[in-house]
């Protein structure tokens, strides 16, 4: 059997652009898991990334990955508007695993034939094994893999053999071993697919023949030396939000330029309470990173007066945001440079950037590293520093705890840009600000109190903007009722409510009904995404 190298729980990935990374990549027929895949190849420790189905074999050729993945995807092969690769990288010799869609489009590419299935396959289904070598190895017979599609293959491509079926499904696993082509009908990258992680593993080290030798320390070194060539002698400007985002991206910059960085900190008032001032803290008086603090609290709180549509709150937000942001860098300035922390997701999703013509490098217009609140004015030009935008959030924490972040950073539960704005439904005022601040505050010391909080992908109070009946101490009372919100999650996409012990939930309900004015009943959301979302707005 082929004995893959272990997983290290340190691992990290450098960037891509150079020539001697050993890279797999995705190429994206429009699945919701093209991401998933990715970030499945980063855990074997290789480098990974997406590119549009589009892309032609020249030039893939050109980026000599070491194997390539066609994703899932809604559509069926056989339409007439259903996209296609291009026909020559199938003689690039280069390895190729088609997923799903993927699959069902290299059958067809290559003379198979799929036709709509006499019946659909959704969830959980047993993988049963004809051949248990190569793709397969260590890939238990029985095993539950996750499928999705309403379309089969009927007939095999020459030089196609079966590797494994469902009852459902005759041909689940496919492979021409002499081309090193191979298809899987269901997902391995989901949690819900057993052994798909082993499948996955098998493609990139047994077929691909990658090595993991890709590190955080690794990426850590390239990625200083690359900022110190790009910004040279030059001053940089970095908009800080307390998350592990902008914070890993102050620290690996203030390794690299030490005082040429200027940290930016705007309190625009919604932020949980105490948390403006342990930042703060932090960075002066920890960490030796100079943060130029910007009270700006009222100015935010007047432009939500008698603001209810929380979209037109989030761009009054983020409009009061550039403006502030804009009068403060040239206050503080002249900079060259804006250091974003946009991540790879940002990336794949095309996230808003203009060429400049003359030097070729992208030009900001927005501003990444504060929770994408706004773009920022097409007049006010810097040059981008994006040192974090080849990594996912899980590799960026990995970043984060190797250059010295806190746990209180580098696990900080997500936090929205607008704040605590969007957790009030209605309208924001000093007085609903307060009373939040004060419920989240007692939700964030019982979850860290009763060891809850790594168990938990967010933690949090909702204020409704409705009064109930309520009695305490023989006196009839009329106040808010919060909403406690806590979930599950791998990566925010989907979530499930979290399943905490009820004695966490009588604390939590007690305290905040005692302490917090204003405040009189404690209700749970036990909504999973979907059809709901994490945040109430």
């Amino acid at each position: 059997m082929v004995q893959t190298p272990p997983l290290s729980a340190d691992a990290a990935i450098a960037p891509g652009e150079s020539p001697d990374v050993q890279s797999i990549v995705i190429l994206d027929f429009g699945s919701q898991y093209s991401e998933l895949i990715a970030r499945r190849i980063r855990e074997t420790q290789v480098y990974s990334e997406v590119l549009p189905y589009r892309t032609s074999a020249a030039e893939l050729s050109e980026r000599a990955p070491k194997g390539i993945i066609f994703s899932g995807g809604p559509s069926s092969v056989y339409d007439d508007r259903a996209p296609q690769c291009d026909p020559e990288i199938w003689n690039l010799g280069i390895p190729v695993l088609g997923v799903c869609y993927g699959m069902q489009l290299m059958v067809k590419q290559l003379g198979g034939s799929v036709e709509r299935a006499e019946r659909a396959e959704y969830g959980k289904a047993a993988l049963q094994i004809d051949d248990p070598t190569d793709l397969l190895t260590n890939v238990a017979d029985g095993s539950t893999m996750w499928m999705s599609h309403g379309d089969s293959v009927t007939e095999l491509p020459s030089g196609f053999e079966r590797l494994a079926h469902t009852d459902n499904t005759p041909d689940a696993t496919i492979a021409d071993h002499t081309r090193k082509l191979y298809g899987v009908q269901f997902h391995p990258e989901v949690v819900h697919s057993e052994d798909g992680q082993a499948l996955i593993r098998n493609f990139v080290y047994h077929i691909c023949k990658c090595e993991p030798t890709w590190t955080t320390e690794a990426f850590i070194d390239r990625a200083i030396a690359d900022i110190r060539k790009q910004v040279g002698d030059k001053r940089v400007l970095l908009a800080l939000s307390g998350g592990v985002d902008s914070s890993t991206l102050a620290f690996l910059l203030h390794k690299a330029i030490g005082d040429k960085l200027t940290c930016m900190f705007i309190d625009q008032g919604f932020m949980r309470k105490y948390e403006p001032e342990r930042l703060m803290k932090l960075f002066k008086e920890e960490f030796a990173i100079s943060v130029e603090y910007v009270q700006a609290r009222d100015r935010f709180l007047s432009k939500l007066k008698d603001i209810t549509d929380p979209e037109e709150k989030r761009r009054l937000i983020g409009h009061e945001f550039i403006r502030v942001f804009e009068e403060e860098s040239t206050r503080l300035g002249p900079f060259d440079y804006l250091a974003q922390g946009t991540l790879y997701p940002d990336v794949i999703e095309s996230a808003n950037t203009n060429i400049d013509p003359k030097t070729g490098e992208r030009v900001a217009v927005k501003i990444k590293s504060h929770h994408n609140v706004g773009g920022l004015p097409k007049d006010l030009q810097f040059k981008l520093v994006e040192p974090l935008r080849k990594l996912f959030k899980d590799e960026v924490r990995k970043v984060g705890r190797a250059i010295g972040l806190p746990e209180e950073i580098v696990n900080r539960h997500p936090f929205p840009g607008p704040g605590l704005a969007i957790r009030i439904i209605g309208e924001v005022t000093a007085e609903r600000l307060n009373i939040l601040r004060d419920a989240d505050l007692i939700v964030r010391q019982e979850i860290n109190r009763q060891g809850l909080y790594h168990q938990v992908w967010q933690s949090f109070a909702v204020l409704l903007p409705i009064r109930s009946v309520g009695v305490m101490g023989d006196q009839r009372t009329y106040a808010h009722p919060v909403i406690l919100r806590l979930v599950q999650s791998e990566d925010g996409m989907t979530a499930d409510w979290a399943r905490v012990p009820y004695e966490f939930l009588e604390i939590v309900s007690n305290r905040i009904v005692n302490e917090v004015k204003g405040v009189n009943r404690v209700a749970l959301d036990i909504t999973s995404k979907p059809p709901g979302t994490i945040e109430w707005e």
